[in-house]
């Protein structure tokens, strides 16, 4: 797989990046995206331009690099399929989910399919921990947007209208994009798509409406001096 270099521009938006916070080194994390989103991966050419860049050394940057698992040294798919295998989401049927994922695609974990003829998109497969999206276990995460109560069989037909180059939407978001556009949006360059789709569903806002119903608030900050005065009153005595 063919790596593009680093060119002018995006050595600029690099910089921009940088350029975004008081310390220019809080920009590292958002600048990895920019380079996966050109390169496909952390290469060691990118790893120096941020190096260079944030003024700090290779070993720093490689560091974070290899600390977050968003940070891939090798390339992934078009399409990055994560399956939740966290203890709610294994309960209620990931384990599952990713097991018939690894056996129908022929790859194991953090691998990329091979490309059969007549596949327009590469998909590329990784178990992942909790998404925070518990109330739609089990779900499945595809270049990081949600694709909510899941099964075997829907996760492959999933899989296979990706392979085939179909619009696919997330559950609670935009039309799925590619993993470098993707990653190109966690570097904060939007596409214009942030409003598409909603961006809750009924189990996210149970919580609230049951709370509606029954009268509760949230506490008011304002009243808090009082309430502790008063709770620490009670226990003094």
């Amino acid at each position: 797989m063919s790596t593009q270099p680093l060119d002018d521009k995006t050595i600029a938006e690099l910089r921009e990046i940088a350029e975004r916070y008081p310390e220019a080194r809080s920009g590292l994390l958002p600048m990895l995206h920019l380079v996966q989103s050109v390169q496909g991966r952390i290469t060691p050419e990118g790893i120096e331009a941020c190096a260079a860049i944030l003024e700090i050394s290779a070993a720093e940057v490689n560091g974070v690099a290899t600390f977050y698992t968003m940070y891939k040294r090798h390339g992934v798919g078009d399409y990055h399929v994560g399956v939740c295998t966290n203890t709610l989401c294994a309960v209620m049927g990931g384990d599952a989910i990713f097991e018939r994922l690894k056996d129908h695609l022929d790859i194991g974990n953090d691998e990329v399919a091979v490309q059969r003829q007549g596949d327009s998109r590469t998909v590329s497969l990784e178990h992942i921990e909790c998404n925070a999206a518990c109330d739609y276990a089990p779900v499945v995460m595809v270049n990081w947007e949600f694709m909510d109560n899941q099964t075997p069989e829907s996760a492959v037909q999933m899989v296979e209208a990706l392979r085939a180059g179909h619009e696919v939407s997330s559950t609670r978001g935009p039309k799925l994009c590619t993993w470098r556009e993707a990653e190109r949006v966690l570097a904060g360059f939007p596409d214009g798509r942030v409003d598409e789709g909603p961006s809750a569903g009924s189990a996210s806002l149970a919580g609230l409406e049951i709370a509606r119903q029954r009268g509760w608030h949230a506490p008011d900050p304002a009243a808090a001096p009082a309430v502790e005065a008063a709770q620490k009153s009670e226990t003094d005595a």
